[in-house]
């Protein structure tokens, strides 16, 4: 993260590459798609981005390895040199192959930052970006097991977080389905406040059982939003307890609907922490604008004294 400046995500969902690979309108696909992402790299200018589930369709793909497409839905990324993540969804799991020439010779570097109690400045401090990633297996949950672990986990990474201490970090949550409390506060015959958002012409089709990991978020004060994919015609988002519940936008021309596409875009500011998240369409148009801490959406206290530290959890579903 620069020194001072905001931090930007943009979130790529249900890309869908490599769909009937055979036809004109297949490969066609692709390249819409390339356009969109172009579009929105250009227009935004993001710090780093999430691949956010269904970044191939699996199931269409004739080849023994999907590196191929993986490697043209993440060039308009890695051709401006942007770090990137990416979690899994319901229809990545064909055979793959991390090339090794996308990753640097040494690896990641260590990340070194001042002490808490050091003499440099807030702006000369740094945020994290922490990855803790969590497989699935049909049905379409996040088992016990995967809550517990990511208890231990982010327990680990990220102590004092079930209060609201200085030396906690905010947490933002990435998978790919929806959880079932997203069913709870879904907006009925279009989208009203307090949600915001352009589309709602879907049902949730959420996770087929709810097995702790929302009871644990809900209780993590550190936890102010989740965003998800998969369904291709919802974008909104909606508070729920203290958090935001948060559907990215369908930017790839795979997959089903022909709604617009777009991306969802996540802006965090360091001192005090917060977020705001807006949608950036392909026609370059800015909409549906969720501020952290609104007074007309949802409030949260700031924690001034606060670490400026973002700490993002991938929980895939594979399947």
């Amino acid at each position: 993260m620069r020194a001072g400046a905001p931090f930007k995500i943009a979130l790529f969902a249900d890309l869908h590459f490599g769909e009937a690979t055979s036809t004109d309108w297949g490969p066609l696909q692709d390249v819409n798609s390339t356009r969109v992402m172009n579009t929105v790299l250009d227009d935004e200018t993001p710090d780093f981005v999430i691949y956010l589930g269904d970044v191939i369709t699996a199931n269409n793909i004739p080849i023994a390895n999907a590196s191929l497409y993986w490697d043209q839905a993440i060039s308009p990324t890695k051709s401006r040199g942007i770090p990137f993540a990416s979690v899994f969804g319901n229809h990545d799991d064909a055979p793959f192959e991390w090339p090794k020439e996308w990753f640097p010779a040494p690896g990641i570097p260590p990340l070194i930052c001042p002490a808490v109690n050091s003499t440099h400045s807030v702006n000369e401090r740094c945020s994290h970006l922490v990855f803790g990633v969590v497989d699935t297996r049909p049905p379409q949950v996040i088992s016990n097991a995967q809550a517990e672990w990511f208890q231990n986990k982010s327990e680990e990474i990220n102590p004092n977080s079930s209060l609201v201490l200085p030396d906690s970090m905010p947490e933002l949550i990435f998978w790919h389905i929806p959880s079932q409390a997203y069913n709870k506060v879904a907006p009925q015959f279009g989208i009203h406040k307090p949600c915001v958002g352009s589309i709602n012409k879907e049902n949730v089709s959420s996770q087929a059982a709810e097995l702790g990991i929302m009871d644990l978020l809900v209780k993590r004060p550190s936890v102010k939003a989740i965003f998800v994919g998969h369904k291709h015609g919802l974008d909104w988002c909606c508070p729920y307890e203290k958090l935001w519940l948060c559907f990215a936008r369908h930017t790839g021309y795979g997959g089903y609907g022909d709604w617009p596409r777009g991306a969802r875009i996540i802006e965090i500011t360091q001192q005090p922490f917060s977020f705001r998240t807006w949608i950036r369409m392909e026609d370059s148009i800015v909409h549906s604008n969720v501020v952290h801490g609104s007074t007309n959406q949802l409030s949260y206290k700031t924690f001034d004294q606060m670490i400026v530290t973002l700490l993002c959890y991938f929980i895939c579903l594979i399947f």
